[in-house]
């Protein structure tokens, strides 16, 4: 699906509304999303559910002892037919298993929505419906719309590597909390995905 976000206009209106995110988009350089777009919604899902409240190396090596699993990423199926101690010996909790397998079983009863069905849905539709399912908050629905759905005004204020980002690009002592993220992030709107993105590439500079 196309990317629905104008990276020039986003970019230029983020920098004149806030000089201290210009000055790090100067740092950090073009924006360049990707997009999990290849994958189903239910393997996107997945994907989010692994990198739950763990590093990024510790959800990346996960992820690929999953997928090497299956050879690739998962199919609803696939996780009704393992047995538990093969999807937890690729590093997974068993509140993680417990969440994938209600996933796959929400999957293929069609409660879930697939790709079409998304598509035609509004972010807070998105989010109620997502998160109507066991193990799926308000995060890793939020992971969904940015990185399968490129939505473009996703603030995700809990996430500990947009918190960070914030704390560096404003020279702050602490953390944010979310709320105050919450407040200070509205001057981004629209493009409150953009600027997400770049608190996330403050942590690697």
């Amino acid at each position: 699906m196309p990317l629905s976000i104008d990276p020039d206009q986003a970019v230029r209106a983020l920098g004149s509304c806030d000089s201290r995110l210009g000055q790090l988009i100067e740092r950090v350089g073009p924006f360049s999303l990707t997009l999990t777009d290849s994958w189903s919604p239910f393997q996107a899902l997945v994907h989010s559910v692994i990198f739950q409240q763990i590093s990024r190396s510790a959800g990346r090596s996960i992820q690929a002892r999953l997928w090497d699993l299956f050879g690739g990423a998962p199919e609803p199926g696939d996780v009704i037919r393992a047995g538990d101690d093969l999807l937890r010996s690729a590093g997974l909790s068993r509140n993680k298993v417990a969440t994938i397998r209600g996933l796959a079983q929400s999957s293929l009863a069609g409660t879930l929505p697939d790709s079409a069905q998304l598509i035609k849905m509004d972010d807070a539709a998105i989010m109620d419906s997502l998160t109507a399912h066991r193990g799926i908050g308000v995060w890793t629905a939020q992971m969904l719309l940015i990185f399968h759905l490129g939505r473009p005004d996703v603030l995700p204020v809990t996430d500990l590597g947009v918190r960070r980002g914030f704390r560096i690009a404003y020279a702050l002592d602490e953390l944010p909390e979310a709320k105050a993220l919450a407040i200070y992030g509205q001057r981004w709107q629209p493009w409150r995905t953009v600027a997400s993105w770049y608190l996330w590439r403050a942590n690697d500079l």
